[in-house]
């Protein structure tokens, strides 16, 4: 019987699929996914046929189709295809468009082309999706280029091969270029540089990933900070460039409770910043600012970092509560450098350039960490708590403890 109800059920989404459209079977935890032309049936309905693989009805877990909306920006127009995806609808203004998905059970993907510098996208849904970056160049000239108003999360691929640029308009109330309600987790190995011409240039209200997968994000401006993230960051893979923001290059927030004050207990790692991979090159030239700002602890567990504290007060990395260095999950090298000069501010109150400061505990069990302070009354690496290296680890540079 299952054989069977297997069977005409994909003979139904068949039928009723256009011909480039996807279904996504899953089979021993495993799922694929194909087009529909890319599929065949053995005559008794004994097999599906996908190019060399061959899957039996009683070996399917399940069956999905994959709704995908296609979004192609041209100048000063844009449109829309839908294909099948249920209960989807979409406004468009010149090259503004907005779609909003009232699904409660089917996920929804989207595929986002073409070049427009008058153009935005914004999503409101309830449910996970997935946006896919296929050579997009979108430059706002109003408000945010890509809004996704969606509290789950948000998968958002750099397609293979392609350069994506995303900008906002300036002078505008977004919080972003890129701003992301939910959970965002980059993958893929495209491109993605971002411009925030008016606050941050990528912000989420919650967590944000980069896969191992991931390829180069740069952002070249942002009025405020590079990468404002909420709860917590987490790098596996991927390089990261950023520079020309008037802020810090990665701040981190502890999300809280209704009061803005108490940690929400539900959201995991809150306030928690992890490198397990990648490559980091940021620049802080702003006056005060932070390459990498974490509210909580920061645990580096491999990675290459290449950090510069240019500015006036700035630090490369700036840590409220303890740093753990080692490299259990890749090597781990890290090249912080402080050339900027002692900030006074206009109650000649002083604050020192830093390669690091730590405000608790310092724990280093491996890698290569270099600090080099060469600006007036820089400083290398400053902890406030304890210290800690083992000798399978290698500093070199200054390191003392908050006097």
């Amino acid at each position: 019987m299952k054989k069977i109800f297997i069977t005409s059920l994909l003979l139904c989404c068949v039928a009723l699929m256009q011909a480039q459209e996807q279904i996504r079977v899953f089979r021993d935890g495993n799922s694929t996914r194909f087009t529909t032309s890319e599929l065949t049936f053995q005559e008794d309905g004994t097999a599906l046929i996908v190019g060399d693989s061959v899957y039996a009805p009683m070996k399917i877990d399940s069956i999905t189709v994959v709704h995908t909306v296609t979004v192609t920006f041209s100048g000063e127009t844009a449109t829309v295809d839908l294909g099948h995806a249920p209960n989807v609808a979409y406004t468009i203004d010149g090259a503004h468009v907005s779609i909003v998905s009232t699904n409660t059970k089917n996920e929804l993907e989207f595929v986002l082309q073409g070049e427009s510098s008058q153009g935005s996208l914004t999503y409101q849904g309830a449910l996970k999706c997935k946006f896919y970056l296929n050579g997009l160049n979108l430059k706002s000239d109003r408000g945010a280029a890509l809004d996704i108003e969606c509290g789950k999360r948000v998968d958002l691929v750099l397609n293979d091969g392609t350069d994506n640029i995303l900008a906002d308009a300036a002078g505008g109330l977004q919080k972003a270029a890129l701003y992301c309600k939910g959970h965002l987790e980059v993958s893929g190995s495209g491109t993605l540089t971002v411009s925030g011409n008016s606050k941050h240039a990528i912000a989420t209200k919650e967590y944000m990933e980069l896969k191992k997968s991931t390829g180069k994000i740069t952002v070249n401006k942002a009025v405020s900070d590079a990468m404002h993230i909420g709860q917590y960051f987490l790098m596996n893979g991927g390089t990261l460039i950023i520079s020309g923001q008037g802020g810090e290059g990665i701040q981190v927030e502890i999300n809280t409770l209704d009061d803005d004050i108490t940690p929400d207990p539900e959201k995991e790692n809150n306030g928690l910043f992890f490198v397990r991979g990648g490559k980091l090159n940021i620049t802080a030239s702003a006056d005060c600012s932070k390459g990498i700002k974490a509210p909580s602890d920061m645990i580096v567990s491999g990675g290459t970092f290449a950090i510069k504290a240019t500015g006036d007060g700035s630090k490369g990395i700036s840590v409220s509560g303890n740093m753990t260095i080692n490299q259990d999950d890749n090597p781990t090298v890290m090249v912080i450098n402080a050339t900027g000069s002692i900030y006074e501010d206009e109650n000649e109150d002083e604050t020192y350039c830093m390669c690091m400061k730590i405000k608790g505990n310092l724990t280093i069990t491996a890698g290569n960490i270099t600090v080099i302070n060469k600006g007036v009354g820089t400083r290398g690496i400053q902890y406030g708590g304890t210290y800690y290296k083992s000798d399978a680890a290698k500093v070199t540079g200054s390191v003392a403890k908050k006097k």
